[in-house]
This record gives structure tokens, C-alpha cells and sequence, in this order.
């Protein structure tokens, strides 16, 4: 097993990429979809569960961790791995996407965020330098930097004035995490839609230096069409010999895009969500659970899908015990949607690495369209 951080690249083909980043905790096969596990959990999900679905690495959330149950009542019972019982690597976000959706409850000065928690109204802060502590005290292996995330629709001079204090924050928290073997920190470029402003970032990220870098600033109200855009420059942008994090994406059509591009890792609370609410992803679209055409129906949601819910389970039943508020819809919806997500990484990785992306994302296109998609 590794003792450091390294990222290698085994095969591009097009744009897409395939590669390995190595950890002291396992090796991540990219390009990786990294389940959310917002307080320490994915939700409706066992960790050994979520490894069977094919998951290298999880993400936690440095704003949710710490106001409850704190990050250094996670350190003194041995930090977040130990915690959860995941041992393999943990991505952490630094908090700054969900302090911005607080609105009217924080304060942003060119310190960092003074905010009321949504939990019980207490004030916190948050800088670049407390955000580097909470992800080390977590003892996340991928830590993110500190940074100001618009939301889209957002004015020119307001996403020039984030991008600019992202890059400040973000020399800051390359000085507070230090020095830690085996631990990577991301940057995180920012710029909205702006072809110049994400330029400007990408040149500071990379003078600063960073392990990995962060596609950020996207997935935020601005519409596939405008995401895409942007990543049709956006990771050629970054160094080639470190991994490409588009973070907060997405659904299964935005994560091809987004690999046919040239991200590496990406993350994504919909396939928990999506199954705590009836909603399966698969092969051929989406299905509703919930909608009565499934009332009688005798087959498995995708029948080439080999997760516990297509392999022992009707349609039929899986409407009835949402329909019931049966705690094993949850589970067994969620664990279909993650089992979903991470073939299609291992199908893109395969591809990738044999030089037929192209045919493969043909292939993936072709088989939703052919599908009995339920209506939203």
C-alpha cells in the first residue's frame, strides 16, 4: 500500500480519461462517482453496502460534520473513517457551497463566513484556516480548499468578485494544511460562464500548486447547455498530471458529458435522494416507483441489473412498500441508484481504456432513448 498522494493516467481516449489515484487507503479507479455521506453516512446505506456497489471513495461535509456531532468529538473517537466505519479514502468539501445557500443567515467578509447554524441558531465561523483544522481533525484524504461559490444567475462583477477572493482564500489554505504525507489538497476554480474568468482561475490554482484540482461554480442554476460549455475548455485548463474534480454532478447524462470532457471524479447526493423519494435510475430512464402503472408488475426495475433490488424484487413490491413508507424502499431504491452509477464508471473506465468511448457513449444514449421513462 501507497504512503503517499499520486495520481497516474492510464489511457485517453478523446478527451475522456482513465486513470489511477493512489492513496494510503486504496487506490481510486477513475473517472470515480464518489457517493455523498453528508453526516457521516450515505444515507439508507450500510458502508460494506456501499463498497459492493463498486464505490473506491465517499464524500463528507465539513459544514454538516461540524455543527453536529463536531469535528473534534470525531478526532478524540478517532476520526471520521473509524467513525463511520469506511476505511477506505474520504473526500471532504470545504463547507463553502453550503454556507452560500444560507442566504440571509451569513455574513462573507475577505476573513472567511460568520453564519447561524440551521440546526439550532448558534453562530459559527468559517475561514480558510478553520476549514483546513475541521477537515484535518475529520482526517479526511482529500481535502478541499476554502472557497466562495455564487449562485448562477449571478452578475459579472459578483462572480469576478468570488472568483478573486477564492483564489485568495485558496493561497491561504495551501499555508494552513501544511504538510501532510498522504493526505491531497484540491484547489478549486471558480469563474461562472466566463471563458477569461476561469482562465484567470485556473492560472492562479495552478501557480499556488495543488495535488488535484476542482471544477467548481457549475451545477448551480446555469443549465446543462452552459455547463457543458464550460467544460468543453474548462479541464483542459488544468494540469494534465493531476486528477479533475467537477464537483456536485449530477445525473447520469451530465456525468457522461462530463467524462467525454476530460473529468476524473465527480460526486452527487441524487442517487440517495432520488431513492429515499421513489425514483430509480437505470438503463433505459428514469422510473417513479410511486406511479400506479407498477402496481402490478412482475419484472425488476432494469432487468440486466444485478444489484439486491433487481435480483430479488418486483416492481410491484417496490411500489407497495413505498406506497407503505417502508424503510426498505429507501434502501433498496438507494442501493440500486449508487449500484447504477458505478457501472456506468466501470462501463466508461472499460471503454476509455480500450479506445471505443465513443461507441460506448452511443450505446448508453441509444438505450434511454429506446426505454419505457416514466414522467417526472
Amino acid at each position: 500500500m501507497t504512503a503517499s498522494f499520486s495520481f497516474e493516467l492510464k489511457a485517453i481516449d478523446g478527451a475522456a480519461r482513465a486513470g489511477v489515484i493512489a492513496t494510503p487507503r486504496g487506490e481510486i479507479r477513475t473517472p470515480a462517482f464518489m457517493p455523498v455521506g453528508t453526516a457521516g453516512t450515505v444515507k439508507a446505506m450500510l458502508p460494506d453496502s456501499v463498497r459492493e456497489t463498486g464505490a473506491d471513495i465517499l464524500l463528507g461535509n465539513t459544514y454538516h460534520l461540524m455543527l453536529r456531532p463536531g469535528p473534534e468529538r470525531v478526532a478524540r473517537l478517532g476520526g471520521l473513517h473509524r467513525f463511520m466505519n469506511w476505511d477506505r479514502p474520504i473526500l471532504t468539501d470545504s463547507g463553502g457551497f453550503q454556507v452560500m445557500s444560507l442566504a440571509g443567515l451569513r455574513k462573507l467578509t475577505e476573513q472567511g463566513v460568520t453564519f447561524k447554524s440551521h440546526i439550532d441558531g448558534s453562530r459559527h465561523e468559517l475561514t480558510p484556516e478553520r476549514s483546513m483544522e475541521i477537515q484535518r481533525l475529520l482526517g479526511s484524504d482529500i481535502v478541499m480548499c476554502f472557497d466562495e461559490c455564487p449562485a448562477l444567475p449571478a452578475t459579472d462583477d459578483e462572480v469576478a468578485r468570488a472568483m478573486h477572493l477564492s483564489m485568495r482564500w485558496a493561497e491561504r489554505s495551501k499555508v494552513a494544511f501544511g504538510n501532510r504525507p498522504g493526505h491531497a489538497l484540491f484547489g478549486i476554480m471558480q469563474g461562472g460562464v466566463a471563458p477569461d474568468l476561469r482562465a484567470e482561475s485556473a492560472e492562479a490554482l495552478t501557480a499556488i500548486g495543488f495535488d488535484g484540482y476542482a471544477i467548481g461554480g457549475l451545477a448551480v442554476g446555469e443549465g446543462q447547455a452552459a455547463m457543458f460549455g464550460v467544460l468543453d475548455y474548462a479541464p483542459g485548463l488544468l494540469p494534465r498530471d493531476r486528477p479533475r474534480y467537477l464537483m456536485g454532478v449530477g445525473k447520469p447524462d451530465d456525468i457522461v458529458g462530463a467524462v467525454k470532457r476530460g473529468v476524473d471524479m465527480m460526486d452527487c447526493v441524487l442517487p440517495s435522494r432520488s431513492g429515499r423519494t421513489g425514483q430509480a435510475f437505470t438503463r433505459r430512464g428514469v422510473v417513479n416507483i410511486k406511479n400506479a402503472r407498477h402496481a402490478d408488475d412482475p419484472r425488476p426495475l432494469d432487468d440486466a441489473c444485478g444489484c439486491p433490488a433487481c435480483r430479488g424484487y418486483s416492481r410491484a413490491y417496490l411500489h407497495h412498500v413505498f406506497r407503505a413508507g417502508e424503510m426498505i424502499s429507501g434502501m433498496l431504491l438507494t442501493w440500486h441508484n449508487l449500484h447504477y452509477f458505478q457501472e456506468i464508471m466501470a462501463g466508461m473506465r472499460l471503454a476509455i481504456a480500450e479506445a471505443r468511448f465513443a461507441q460506448w457513449e452511443a450505446a448508453f444514449h441509444a438505450g434511454r432513448a429506446d426505454g419505457d421513462i416514466d414522467p417526472l
